[in-house]
């Protein structure tokens, strides 16, 4: 297959020293830290009160803007003060090291102090979707014999009260809304700060001290508890620096909620420690909204995820109408492949082009990169960054894993493993956990490809590849054709079984304003995708939906449009997960 043309990326706005490709030492990065070979290492401190005592004291850190239009700047002295009370107060409740903290309300500057507050102290740190339902958070809770959940007065009462019984791990509810009204059983979180000294709360931890705790489902089973520790600042900084251009002076925003392994590492962790200051938006998406927010807080490097950017491109032109973003100077996405459509509408309505990435909650920071200053090659993913050694390998269960050096060969995208973000283990599952590792290798469960150029493809999962009369065909690219179709806004395509080819493939489109789903349009989007994959790719029928289902960190749930097209019970489908 020939790829598609390489573009050029803007250029970093600095040399990268010590992230340098030729020079790149994971022991050189830690360095720029101030980190020393066998010494302390806390996530907080690097984050938090190394700039509260430097010249960035006063700069704000977060700048929180609110559903109902307020709008509240922390600084970097006042977030490390608020951050120690809560260190303090967990510690006067007898939360010390080890001990699971969970954090379930939406984008407020109480979740990021908790986070902080409670790495600080050498407590573990879980936080959680605020849409989930009661089961998600009894059995993360449960998984983890929680501790400590911080949460809203709401979410208590219709979520959690009900089941507190079913908890006995979990001593302490700090309620951050309570208003002299806390709930039987529950405390007053900004009482306690309050009562809280703000002396300095930090813990001596090293590196390989357990600090986030991060769950994430698979296609069998309870949701896994990724656990990862306080040495993984050392990849969330390198990977900031060189996957998103992110440099201090930057307004960075993250769109993705700390629920997700992108909203904590990259949300949280990642702007912190590069002194930089990070957009919080509590409210949900709203296009208009999203892209004032661009323009009027004048964002220079923004994240998000291709659902949110197809929504606005569903959105149609006249939202974008007299917008300009001149500050806007890199735009990168997360969450699964994004179509080289996406990348074009990227560069004409923002002027910017839309870098995609890959890595997953094992990996704890982002491991391939269309990065600053090379080319872009639309539609895939990247290249391997420094310090990153990726590999496309053969796996057979019971097997030695063979790497394969062909270009453009499908098969399993396989890291050396060793990086700084590495998860260390599944909570309470060895064995699972041991399952990953093959040969030196973390197998990802992708499926990808790599060209002579060393960018790499998603293809799909490795249970999601479609098997159609001796083909092997990943959905993404199947998915991608039908995105460049000027009617389609977003598409998903299972395998449906077929008694002669095995499946047949099956897309499911959501269309833009405009576009009447009529049965010209079925034909006119079967043709179009017979031109582009051949007839032994395209798919076989096409249906037209109002929405796709999505997990809550914006991934097409293709298991459960395979379930309603099977008329199986949606129930056995696995719960909404945040791997990528």
């Amino acid at each position: 297959m020939k790829p598609p043309p390489l573009r050029q990326s803007p250029a970093p706005v600095v040399p990268d020293g010590a992230l340098a490709a030729g020079e790149f030492s994971w022991a050189a990065v830690a360095c720029e830290l101030g980190l020393t070979p066998g010494g302390g290492v806390n996530i907080a401190e690097l984050a938090v009160d190394r700039h509260a005592r430097s010249a960035i004291a006063d700069k704000a850190a977060f700048r929180f803007l609110g559903a109902a239009g307020t709008r509240r700047e922390v600084s970097y002295r006042e977030l490390a003060e608020l951050s120690d009370r809560f260190g303090n107060a967990l510690t006067a409740l007898g939360v010390g090291r080890g001990d699971g903290v969970f954090v379930l309300c939406g984008r407020v500057c109480e979740l990021y102090v908790a986070v902080l507050g409670a790495l600080k102290i050498g407590a573990v740190v879980s936080p959680l979707f605020p849409s989930f339902g009661p089961e998600p958070i009894r059995n993360r809770i449960a998984q983890a014999a929680g501790k400590v959940l911080v949460t809203t007065a709401a979410a208590y009462r219709r979520k959690l009260a009900p089941l507190r019984g079913e908890l006995p791990s979990l001593q302490h509810v700090l309620l951050v809304d309570a208003a002299g009204d806390a709930a039987a059983g529950t405390l007053d979180l900004h009482a306690l700060l309050r009562a809280a000294p703000a002396t300095p709360a930090l813990l001596p931890t090293g590196p390989d001290d357990p600090a986030l705790l991060h769950f994430t489902s698979g296609t069998t089973g309870q949701p896994k508890g990724a656990l990862h520790v306080h040495g993984a600042v050392v990849g969330h900084y390198a990977s900031a620096r060189r996957a998103l251009d992110l440099h201090p002076d930057d307004v960075f925003w993250c769109t993705a909620d700390p629920g997700w392994v992108t909203g904590t590492s990259y949300g949280i962790v990642a702007p912190l420690v590069l002194g930089a200051t990070s957009i919080v938006d509590e409210a949900d998406f709203d296009p208009l909204r999203w892209l004032a927010i661009l323009a009027d807080e004048r964002v220079n490097v923004w994240y998000t995820a291709p659902t949110a950017l197809r929504l606005l491109l569903k959105a149609g032109p006249e939202l974008l109408a007299g917008r300009r973003f001149p500050d806007l100077r890199f735009v990168a996405s997360v969450g699964e492949a994004l179509d080289p459509a996406a990348v074009a509408w990227g560069e004409a309505a923002l002027g910017q082009p839309i870098h995609d990435n890959w890595w997953q909650s094992e990996t704890g920071a982002i491991m391939i990169a269309n990065c600053a200053g090379q080319p872009l090659r639309p539609g895939s993913m990247g290249r391997a960054l420094p310090g990153i050694v990726a590999h496309v390998v053969r796996h057979v269960e019971g097997e030695p894993v063979s790497v394969i050096e062909t270009p453009d060969t499908v098969g399993e995208l396989a890291l050396e493993a060793g990086w700084p973000s590495m998860f260390r283990a599944y909570l309470g599952q060895p064995a699972r956990y041991r399952a990953c590792f093959a040969g030196g290798l973390y197998l990802s469960g992708d499926l990808v490809r790599r060209d002579a150029d060393g960018y790499y493809w998603f293809v799909g999962r490795r249970d999601d590849v479609i098997k159609s009369a001796g083909h092997l065909i990943g959905p993404c690219e199947v998915e991608n054709v039908l995105m460049a179709h000027p009617a389609v806004a977003e598409a998903a395509v299972i395998g449906k079984p077929d008694a002669l080819a095995g499946e047949v493939i099956k897309a499911f489109v959501t269309l833009h304003r405009g576009a009447l789903p009529d049965d010209a349009l079925r034909l006119d989007l079967l043709a179009h995708a017979r031109r582009r994959l051949g007839a032994a790719v395209a798919p076989k029928e096409i249906a037209f939906v109002d929405a796709l289902p999505h997990t809550r960190s914006g991934k097409i749930m293709r298991r459960l449009l395979k379930a309603r097209e099977l008329g199986l019970p949606e129930d056995d489908m696995p719960a909404p997960g945040e791997k990528k």
